[in-house]
């Protein structure tokens, strides 16, 4: 199959985005103390910038000290004002082209007990935290909107307003948040949050140029989570996340990145095992059944591809060259199954993807083997980089399993 479809440009509200690639936020905890790109930072960056993508996701960037699921996750406070801004202006050096928006998030009962505060909508079994109350709520909502504003004074051309993975979004939104207050309970209730935080954005960064959106996890794979039935139902019911999109859309949301799954609870739904690779069509259908929702100018953007790889997989019934990246890229992009296409592990083995079938290359392209060695450095607190082709953090995977094992054997 031909993939220049996938070099075309489209229309990101009143920006252009100059193909249909779109780097994922993908959290390396590679901050320092104060939550401020470092030289690891920089170097993963300019190589996605001078990869080309047509949006550039960046890393779930924390709106509170408090709450935090990574001890070096980037943050977006006024601290950290100066750092962000000299961040863009040096990305946008490497290459002005990409559209850049940062992903904010809160993580909620996510938050990592050993050096942030856990806070929880409701106790969640395996979970927990403090129980938020509704100034709470509010207080959370001004530090979104401040976010906002510093990502635009930096120079951002937008934000993903995390509403996906079991962050604090999904939270509110899953029919299990059904206690009775301002922000549970009915889903009028349940997305108030969400909603007003669409519109606090847009009044107070008045900038039409300035893009908000969303990444949405459509059906989160547990009972009462986003997409059930019901507060204990594990039935899938996509219904609430179909209206939860169009209300984004009828807010001022100009693009949805479409997934699913928790990854503390569903990691192979968010992201496809490679053993068991077939989520990758329930994330397709997903991605149509939003597109089909929205209006046809509000951009959605498919992820869940980067298992596909280049057809060596465990899909079945197909041929080889048909269980590719690529093919599915550009069949769901020419089919209207999705209008652009996220990498996410792929962009940590390989993000230079446009660039290279840009250029003729696409024999260069590195192919992401779905190991999942990344996601076991993130679980560990660790900097994350591809510990499969990138020799760093392929000997910092060793010496970690090393000196785990070394310790296992003094205490046996």
């Amino acid at each position: 199959m031909d993939h220049a479809n996938l070099l075309e440009p489209i229309e990101v509200g009143e920006l252009t985005a100059r193909n249909r690639f779109m780097i994922n936020a993908m959290e390396c905890n590679d901050g320092d103390g104060e939550g401020n790109p470092t030289d690891k930072t920089y170097r993963r960056y300019r190589r996605l910038f001078e990869g080309g993508a047509g949006i550039i996701d960046l890393e779930a960037i924390t709106v509170t000290e408090e709450c935090r699921g990574r001890d070096k996750q980037l943050s977006v406070l006024p601290r950290n004002r100066k750092a962000l801004q000299k961040f863009v202006a040096e990305m946008k050096k490497t290459n002005p082209e990409p559209l850049f928006i940062w992903q904010l998030t809160h993580s909620g009962e996510l938050s990592h007990p050993d050096f942030s505060r856990r806070v929880c909508v409701k106790p969640l079994p395996g979970f927990g935290g403090d129980v938020l109350s509704e100034e709470d709520i509010e207080r959370i909502m001004d530090q979104f909107v401040q976010a906002a504003k510093i990502a635009h004074d930096c120079g951002a051309d937008g934000v993903d307003f995390k509403n996906c993975h079991g962050y604090l979004g999904s939270q509110l939104v899953r029919p299990y948040n059904d206690r009775k207050w301002k922000y549970g309970g009915s889903f009028e209730n349940r997305t108030r949050f969400t909603y007003e935080v669409y519109e606090r954005i847009h009044k107070e960064v008045n900038d039409p140029k300035f893009i908000v959106g969303s990444k949405v996890s459509i059906w989160e794979g547990f009972p009462g989570g986003q997409g059930s039935a019901g507060p204990d139902s594990p039935v899938m019911d996509i219904r609430e996340s179909l209206e939860l999109v169009k209300g984004m859309e009828a807010r001022g949301a100009r693009f949805i990145i479409v997934s699913a799954g928790s990854p503390s609870i569903t990691l192979a739904l968010s992201q496809p095992d490679r053993r068991v690779p077939d989520d990758c069509y329930l994330h397709f259908t997903f991605q149509k059944a939003v597109r089909d929702v929205l209006k046809p100018e509000t951009v959605v953007i498919g992820s869940a591809y980067s298992v596909l790889g280049n057809g060596s997989n465990q899909l079945q019934a197909r041929k080889k060259e048909e269980n590719t990246l690529l093919y599915w890229a550009s069949r769901n992009v020419r089919d209207r199954v999705t209008d652009m296409v996220a990498l996410g592990r792929q962009s940590l083995t390989d993000g230079q993807i446009p660039l290279k079938l840009k250029e003729g290359r696409e024999k260069d392209i590195k192919w992401c083997i779905a190991c999942d060695n990344c996601i076991e450095l993130l679980i560990r607190q660790r900097n994350v980089g591809c510990a499969s082709f990138d020799r760093e953090y392929v000997e910092a995977l060793k010496q970690i399993r090393k000196e785990e094992g070394q310790l296992a054997a003094k205490r046996t």
